[in-house]
């Protein structure tokens, strides 16, 4: 394979005894996409995961990304610490899922606690002495130098670049790029979630990446409707938005358009914000206005599983995403859906009438009113749950995920990027922030 394509997962290599090694054969799927098969047993490791807000049914997409990873990974014999944010936790346990939990305390304020968090973190890894850290997102990642300093192997996940969000003034959005940066440079491998992503890192850091997908678990629909029957709406007479009340997710737009619907079908938004904005309380207002419209609040387990399972069409007008866990959600029930198109959405490759444009509140309100009564054909049904299965399958994913940790631990303890930096002390944070810093020829991405 070529150094500067995508590299969904590692090639031979002879390997240190004590690390661990394995054998592995490769095949193609119908789109060319290289996967890999493991076959011998790898030798336990003990990761360190850090960078999500923890686990178990805690909101977020990171969140649920590692709630489904994780248990898998330490079903593999692996022996896994997760790091959680006291705030969050609010049944704290000191295992879940065969995955350890380790509760660290962090203030709640949006433009702290990831940094605070993630920092005090890796300073506990570095007791725990894991053979390796795994951090998952960008902000998070600027701690890489860090746990490089203190000599730990580091893998990342960039899930989206999060500086394009609504939420973050000018300061957040430059050291969220910084973030990216000395994830994409300086870790020992780089896992990204979609290709958009993937353009990203490498046109930035100029190293070639794992392109690992999100997942999701087929669900066998539930006969019960007693949580609907709570709520006060019937099976298939509502419309469904799974979404934190965030700016980027577009759920104003969804609002006004749904205001302009005739008829008493539902609007169901099941979310809440993380932390209580001016836009978060303006969109409850709004929300308020329209007796038709039901705001559940977060909501995981059976509940959810109820609202997906009835629901006549599921929305997600959002701006800006990694690869939305919500949508490969929807679609794993077999539901209709209906989504902007922005490039995250656009990767899923649906048909073209499932696509609204961002912010075109009209163009929405005709593709709610035509999508919300047709329904889904029988066989676009079929071809989005065949396509969960094949493409989003988290088993899949949780052994390419190993198969990365293998990569990261077998090669060189300091790679060249990182030898550079450190024999400079490290380098001007402007610089980083800008991904100028040299070094790398700049490759494209092989498609």
């Amino acid at each position: 394979m070529q150094p500067h394509a995508i590299r969904c997962l590692h090639v031979h290599r002879k390997v240190q005894p004590r690390e661990r090694a394995h054998k592995q054969r490769r095949r193609i799927d119908e789109k060319g996409m290289e996967h890999a098969t493991l076959f011998a047993l790898h030798a336990a490791m003990k990761i360190f995961v850090t960078g999500t807000r923890g686990i178990p049914d805690i909101p977020g997409g990171v969140e649920k990304h590692c709630q489904e990873l994780y248990p898998r990974i330490a079903a593999m014999g692996h022996e896994v610490f997760l790091a959680t944010r006291q705030p969050y936790v609010t049944r704290p346990q000191p295992k879940w899922r065969g995955v350890r939990l380790v509760h660290t305390a962090c203030p709640r304020r949006k433009s702290l606690e990831a940094i605070v968090h993630t920092f005090a973190t890796i300073l506990k890894a570095r007791r725990i002495r894991p053979d390796l850290v795994h951090i998952h997102a960008i902000g998070p990642a600027l701690m890489v130098p860090l746990a490089r300093l203190l000599g730990l192997r580091v893998v990342v996940t960039h899930h989206g670049p999060d500086y394009e969000r609504r939420k973050w003034g000018r300061m957040a959005k430059t050291m969220l790029r910084l973030g990216e940066y000395s994830g994409g440079r300086f870790a020992n491998e780089v896992i990204v979630i979609s290709r958009v992503i993937a353009n990203i890192v490498t046109a930035r850091c100029g190293r070639p990446v794992h392109l690992i997908r999100n997942g999701v678990s087929l669900p066998q629909p539930p006969n019960a409707t007693d949580h609907l029957e709570r709520l006060g709406i019937e099976p298939g007479s509502y419309i469904l938005a799974v979404a934190r009340f965030v700016p980027e997710k577009g759920l104003h737009d969804l609002v006004e358009a749904f205001a302009a619907l005739e008829g008493d079908i539902r609007l169901v938004i099941a979310g809440d914000a993380d932390h209580q904005t001016d836009y978060s309380r303006e969109l409850r207002l709004r929300a308020g206005r329209d007796s038709r419209i039901v705001l559940t609040g977060y909501l995981t387990g059976e509940p959810l599983h109820q609202l997906y399972s009835h629901a006549a069409l599921f929305v997600l007008p959002s701006y800006h995403e990694g690869l939305p866990i919500a949508l490969l959600e929807a679609m794993s029930y077999g539901l209709p859906v209906l989504v902007s198109d922005i490039p995250a959405n656009r990767e899923i490759d649906l048909p073209a009438s499932r696509y609204v444009q961002p912010g075109n509140t009209m163009e929405l309100t005709a593709k709610l009113r035509a999508f919300a009564k047709a329904g889904i054909p029988a066989e676009e049904k079929i071809l989005f749950r065949k396509r969960i299965e094949q493409q989003y399958n988290w088993s899949t994913i949780a052994g390419q995920t190993v198969a990365v940790y293998e990569q990261a631990l077998a090669g060189p303890e300091h790679d060249i990027a990182w030898a550079r930096f450190s024999r400079r002390g490290g380098a001007p944070a402007a610089r980083l922030a800008a991904g100028s810093e040299g070094g790398f020829e700049q490759r494209p991405i092989e498609t």
